[in-house]
């Protein structure tokens, strides 16, 4: 598997169990406890049995390890040209204006190799000065819990102002936009980044009690996931920008929760059917119902 953001954080997980197992033996807990602070919830359902049954070798029953010397990860060759193609996405200068260069490679694909099918055309333009600006400004007042002023154009072309506390950023691979989740006077603010005309940090009191959290706008569906054709592994990577808990039931047989917008339910509708029969949605009944009737107008299609 070539180096990515998802997978370095087991590889650094497990680093460091070895790490603290050449400093003394290591007991179930403490294992357990590095797992749980540097890769995902879900991870325990991969890491700790692989670890505690030897299937890796890594830690033996007396909780040591055979190996003597601290991991290191130098970068390889195709890691390099791995990173210096993410490196030319546009999205990266929301972040940071230091990008990573290998002078001595060349990028694994650019965006010239990718022909995109199932996305809108009318993205956001992520190479605006003044939206980088304001992505900037935002992501800061999200770390610092710091309310904003923000001007935004309706479909109308009208501005209107609004003071906000920004919570967290959302993307949406579909719409290739960014979303803001804020907290409004009276009620939760959702609001395109692309139409967010100025944004700046508000200087004035407030009283924070008065700003509310738009919590209506969340959903959740429950599957069973068969874990055929290590579907298992495949489904937390596919889904792994959602908010979601794993529930082991039996040897191939796991409960999933994922939390969603409502925004997104057709795109999760749509992603879910692509796993065929390793998935069963049983929870909520609404969403089954979407599930039924996409299946039943697929099937009226001959497909």
């Amino acid at each position: 598997m070539i180096f990515s953001e998802l997978y370095s954080a087991y590889y650094k997980t497990i680093a460091l169990i070895i790490k603290a197992a050449i400093d003394h033996p290591l007991d179930k807990n403490e294992i357990r406890k590095i797992v749980e602070e540097n890769a995902f919830q879900e991870s325990l359902l991969y890491v700790e049995p692989a670890i505690l049954d030897e299937r890796w070798q890594l830690i033996t029953s007396d909780g040591k390890t055979p190996i003597k010397n601290v991991p290191r990860q130098p970068l390889t060759l195709l890691e390099k040209r791995w990173i210096k193609a993410v490196m030319l996405d546009p999205r990266v200068r929301l972040f940071t204006d230091e990008v990573l260069d290998f002078p001595d490679v060349e990028p694994l694909f650019t965006p010239e190799d990718y022909l995109i099918f199932d996305k809108y055309n009318d993205g956001d333009d992520f190479s605006n000065e003044d939206y980088i600006r304001n992505f900037r400004t935002i992501l800061n007042a999200i770390k610092n819990d710091a309310p904003l002023t923000i001007d935004t154009e309706n479909r109308y072309g009208k501005i209107f102002s609004k003071i906000v506390i920004p919570k967290h950023l959302e993307y949406s691979e579909k719409d290739d936009k960014f979303r803001l989740y804020a907290a409004g006077k009276g009620q939760g603010e959702i609001i395109n980044l692309g139409r967010i005309k100025k944004c700046e940090r508000f200087e004035g009191e407030i009283d924070k009690r008065k700003f509310k959290e738009n919590r209506q706008n969340k959903s959740q569906v429950v599957f069973l996931l068969y874990d055929i054709r290590n579907a298992l592994e495949r489904v937390l990577l596919h889904f792994a920008h959602f908010e979601k808990q794993a529930e082991k039931l039996d040897e191939n047989l796991y409960k999933i929760t994922i939390i969603y917008n409502k925004e997104d339910e057709t795109e999760l509708e749509i992603r879910l059917l692509s796993y065929g029969p390793m998935i069963k949605v049983i929870e909520p009944e609404s969403f089954v119902g979407l599930i039924k009737s996409r299946l039943r107008k697929q099937k009226s299609c001959g497909i």
